[in-house]
């Protein structure tokens, strides 16, 4: 009984997370090729451009939010609510003491660095500092709020996300439609973010003052949850920072060596993966806190969950990313217009199997971290960053913009690699390989196969159609139904298919109407 509550309430957080999400990605979606029209496709790769030259300090925001959430989720009870409330006033300083230095160096050196690397000259040019000026402030109010949401996060209070993650959205997308057509730059793009993040940091500073204001402290220096966090967030800064480096390779690169619109378009194609893919990663980053709630279990039992976990996750993933493989030119002509369809379809593809390999990981670097293991989850993430980097720098010189993204299929193969030596290391228990194959492997293989058998067989005539939201919209759920049925028909098969297919039930009659046998 008391697992099946476990489940209900894990699927609960999840659906809260996946509906802000779908919410949030959806405006976004809507509004980018108002803005990609409205700017052109250099002024918005610019953008791009600043936006992956301020990503490196999302590593410092992340990292201190995670360590954050992981202490205090390891301190709800009311016995330890003045220790709690030392961490959050040592988090809260750390937030602005940290926060607005790095801030204020984004903005005056990122310009002058920019100009010089990215070979950026005339009106793009004379709209940087504005531009960084405006990233900068936005990542500052992100990073600030990040640790009133720890407060959310460590108690597994959803809803509250949910609801705030859908006003940053609204605030964001609603003052572009308005500012963008009035003053059509790079800055009044990353102006409007960084609006969000400001009306998002107002909103949960006064939901979290109202709802656990007992547990909250104004900003003081505490030396014992100094060196908590630092303990746990020194080697997450590594690994976000490892992360972040890989995820914006391409941009930096592509910046380098072409022009700015290059890196428009490879913005264009990531947006709808990095969409999916973010989305799968809301609905799987409950397992953080839930993982850090349950330090006293035993080892057998944690490893039951962070597989039988990582396979449902995996199947979504499958289901969600591959199904954008069969589709990825309709939908991007579509969405965009034909021409940069035919640019960038290729892209998408090699995108969304990278997507796919990555969500291999998720589950058990959630459960690492849970752990107290961020030298683990740092070393992953380096390692992915590495191998991403190095690709990049010799394919893009060489064939061109184009093969962006092969570089992040190998780091993603080489973050699986790193990742199940580790969890070899963790758990010594008998079958651990047949495991990884079957909950792990085998729901991504699977699905990249179907996708591009679906892509061969049906994705050149959908291209061939004339372009219609319906069409691709029954296109996507198509192949997305297929994909799935496909994923958990060859999951059933095995010494683990009575495991999930199990699961898959109890999924079912949280979400389904009637009984599910």
């Amino acid at each position: 009984m008391a697992a099946g509550k476990t489940g209900s309430h894990l699927l609960g957080n999840s659906a809260w997370n996946a509906s802000a999400f779908l919410i949030s990605v959806g405006l976004n979606l809507l509004v980018l090729p108002f803005v990609l029209f409205r700017l052109g496709a250099s002024a918005f790769g610019v953008a791009g451009l600043v936006t992956a030259c301020v990503a490196p300090a999302l590593a410092f925001g992340n990292s201190l939010a995670l360590s954050t959430t992981r202490e205090l989720a390891c301190r709800l009870a009311p016995g330890e609510k003045a220790e709690a409330r030392r961490f959050f006033a040592t988090a809260l300083l750390l937030a602005g003491a940290a926060g607005v230095p790095i801030a204020a160096t984004l903005s005056l050196a990122g310009p002058p660095l920019a100009r010089h690397v990215f070979h950026l000259e005339g009106a793009v040019a004379n709209d940087l500092g504005l531009a960084f000026l405006l990233g900068a402030g936005g990542w500052l109010c992100q990073c600030i709020s990040g640790v009133f949401l720890a407060l959310f996060t460590a108690r597994q209070d959803y809803p509250r996300l949910a609801s705030i993650s859908m006003a940053i959205a609204v605030i964001s997308t609603s003052s572009m439609l308005v500012l963008v057509p009035r003053w059509p730059q790079a800055s009044t793009f990353l102006g409007c973010q960084a609006l969000g993040f400001a009306g998002g940091l107002l909103v949960s500073c006064a939901i979290s003052r109202r709802v656990a204001g007992e547990w909250m402290a104004g900003p003081a220096l505490h030396r014992g949850p100094l060196g908590g966090l630092f303990n746990v967030g020194a080697w997450q800064f590594a690994a976000q920072g490892s992360g972040v480096i890989a995820g914006q390779a391409d941009r930096y690169l592509l910046g380098a060596f072409l022009a700015p619109q290059f890196v428009g378009y490879y913005t264009i194609a990531q947006r709808l993966e990095e969409a999916m893919y973010i989305g799968i990663l809301k609905i799987g980053e409950i397992l953080f806190p839930f993982f850090s709630s349950l330090q006293k279990e035993s080892s057998d039992r944690m490893a039951d969950l962070l597989f039988r976990s990582s396979w449902v996750l995996n199947v979504l993933a499958a289901t969600a990313l591959g199904a954008l493989i069969p589709i990825a030119g309709p939908l991007l002509q579509v969405w965009t217009g034909r021409d940069v369809a035919i640019a960038t379809q290729g892209l998408l593809v090699v995108l969304a199997a990278a997507g796919m390999l990555g969500c291999a990981s998720n589950v058990f670097a959630y459960y690492l971290l849970a752990q107290g293991r961020s030298r683990s989850t740092a070393l992953i993430a380096l390692t992915t960053a590495v191998v991403t980097l190095a690709t990049s720098a010799v394919v893009l010189p060489h064939f061109g913009w184009q093969a962006a993204g092969w570089s992040a299929c190998l780091g993603m193969i080489a973050q699986i690699v790193i990742t199940m030596s580790l969890l070899r290391q963790s758990f010594g228990m008998p079958g651990m390989w047949p495991r990884v194959g079957h909950f792990v492997l085998l729901p991504l293989g699977t699905g990249i196969i179907t996708a591009t058998s679906l892509r061969y067989l049906v994705g050149e005539r959908l291209f061939d159609q004339a372009p219609h939201w319906w069409l691709v919209g029954a296109s996507y759920g198509a192949a997305a139904g297929i994909i799935f049925v496909v994923v958990v028909a060859v999951s059933g098969i095995g010494p683990y298919g009575e495991t999930c297919w199990r699961d898959m039930r109890a999924i079912a009659s949280r979400f389904l109407p009637g009984k599910v046998v």
